[in-house]
């Protein structure tokens, strides 16, 4: 039997190891089609957080779905009153925007559907624990709905979506921007200014947060119930010591959805999130269903890794090369983030500084974002410009204020719109354009440029090019002019969301030192 287990890829023994887990829990194995209705999918299009989804018509004529998401489906078959405690391990199909090609991803999760109760979320909070314990070191971090909406709250609904992002993001200077338009009192700016940048283990962020959120009495609620959950979680004994439980409330899901715990695991050998949950009564209520459900999901295809890399002691920073760069290197010697002399061979792309454990890669400013993202570097710098095109999942914690222009549309001093017709767009910022132009209202065609982009009004390629803008000088020696902003830009400090959570001193020591630069 041992030769057998032996054969074993590591993420089909840890498979095996949390069905029994759960199965002692009596939580029932699931088993789903492999597609269905389009119709079901398409309806919970938030829930799904923007996942395209594979479709195909079926002999019926119906619009089928190869299933991007299990706990829908488990909703949809369960009756309403009827409760259900249940684990699958199912694939699921997401697209992967940097590959444009869609993923298998194998989960493993479970969900209790019923009149939901304490006892169900902290079982629901061990068994995400002893799943994380299984793969290796990490960490279990909680926020709450009602976190997020005490502080939304405070701003008009229309800023809801830029208010989330700055939570996501960890930009203070973002939600300092919203809190300044919006004439918020001071003290509440700043208490907004470090609520989101506070992140760390429960018991040292407990009494900051609970200061910092006295003024948002509906966000103060949902603190005070993750610290019972907090307290009841400690008592277990049997939970191991390999997962530390955080409070962070850069864990944004859909509130239309979510209605109370959410929580997220990580992996200190991942570089992204393995493990989703929450409690999402308002999915079943939006179902018709009279029930609660709390549950989780969490990727087989990385608990494979159980070991960190090698190399984990560096910080790695992925820095630009050019004009930004330039200015970035000087920036960081001069903050003594790195040792004089560290980036005196150009000819390197890669450069180590062993005193200091720091390793700086040189790369693409296009690519910084990309590298963050991934995990290939922990820290990166970038404009605000890439990491709006690039959509990338990062955290953005600094504006370095280097670098500074905006991104604008420009045409023809002589333009006039013909609003008959779809308006004509160069651009190497695709989906900047579609954002902006879908919030107007207008029609229009991109045609994807890359260099040389002011030409292309003039040789009526087409009507407006949306591109940055510095100085303007060079709009105006080729006729040209800005006829609308579309937003500021400068360079930023990037994070890797897993790498916060393990090497957050660290980082924060870097972070410290370039803010007092600025």
């Amino acid at each position: 039997m041992k030769d057998l287990w032996n054969v074993l890829r590591p993420e089909e023994q840890i498979e095996l190891q949390l069905r029994k887990l759960y199965g002692q829990h009596h939580f029932h194995l699931y088993r789903l089609n492999s597609f269905e209705e389009f119709d079901n999918y398409q309806q919970q299009r938030n829930f799904l957080r923007d996942s395209s989804i594979i479709t195909f018509t079926g002999n019926d004529g119906r619009t089928m779905a190869l299933k991007p998401d299990v706990t829908i489906s488990i909703v949809k078959n369960t009756p309403s009153g009827e409760r259900r405690k249940v684990y699958y391990v199912e694939d699921v199909y997401r697209h992967d925007r940097h590959e444009g090609e869609y993923q298998k991803i194998q989960q493993i999760g479970l969900e209790i559907i019923d009149e939901i109760t304490e006892k169900d979320e902290l079982e629901a909070l061990s068994l995400a624990w002893q799943s994380l314990a299984l793969v290796g070191e990490g960490t279990l971090d909680l926020s709450h709905i009602k976190i997020i909406d005490g502080i939304c709250d405070r701003f008009p609904v229309e800023e809801r979506e830029n208010v989330l992002q700055a939570l996501n993001r960890k930009s203070s200077h973002e939600m300092r921007d919203l809190a300044t338009m919006y004439r918020l009192p001071q003290q509440e700016q700043e208490h907004l200014e470090k609520l989101v940048r506070l992140s760390g283990t429960f018991d040292e962020k407990f009494e900051k947060a609970q200061h910092l959120l006295a003024l948002f009495p509906k966000a103060l609620e949902g603190l005070n119930e993750l610290k019972v959950l907090q307290e009841a979680q400690l008592k277990d004994q049997s939970l191991s010591d390999k997962i530390r439980l955080r409070l962070d409330f850069s864990i944004i899901n859909d509130a239309d959805y979510y209605s109370g715990l959410l929580f997220q695991g990580f992996i200190k050998a991942s570089k992204e999130i393995i493990l989703h949950g929450g409690r999402y009564d308002h999915l079943l209520e939006r179902q018709g269903k009279s029930q609660g459900a709390i549950g989780f999901g969490m990727k087989l295809n990385d608990a494979g890794i159980k070991t960190a890399p090698k190399d984990s002691e560096y910080l790695n920073i992925a820095l630009p090369k050019g004009r930004m760069g330039d200015k970035v290197y000087q920036l960081f010697t001069q903050a003594g983030i790195a040792s004089e002399g560290v980036f005196e061979d150009n000819r390197k792309l890669i450069f180590v500084d062993e005193a200091k454990k720091l390793r700086f890669f040189l790369v693409k400013p296009s690519d910084v974002a990309i590298y963050v993202e991934h995990g290939a570097a922990d820290i990166g710098v970038v404009g605000k410009d890439v990491l709006l095109e690039n959509a990338a999942d990062v955290i953005e914690f600094l504006d370095l204020h280097l670098g500074k222009c905006k991104i604008a549309v420009a045409a023809c001093n002589n333009f006039q719109e013909d609003e008959s017709r779809p308006l004509r767009i160069s651009t190497k910022y695709p989906r900047i354009t579609r954002k902006y132009y879908n919030g107007l209202g207008r029609s229009i065609e991109i045609i994807p440029l890359h260099g040389s982009i002011e030409l292309a009004p003039l040789l009526d390629l087409s009507d407006v090019i949306v591109d940055i803008v510095e100085t303007g000088t060079t709009l105006k020696e080729n006729d040209l002019k800005v006829i609308q902003d579309i937003c500021p830009s400068s360079a930023r400090l990037i994070i890797n969301h897993a790498t916060w959570r393990f090497k957050q001193q660290r980082i924060q020591e870097v972070i410290e030192k370039v803010r007092h630069q600025l």
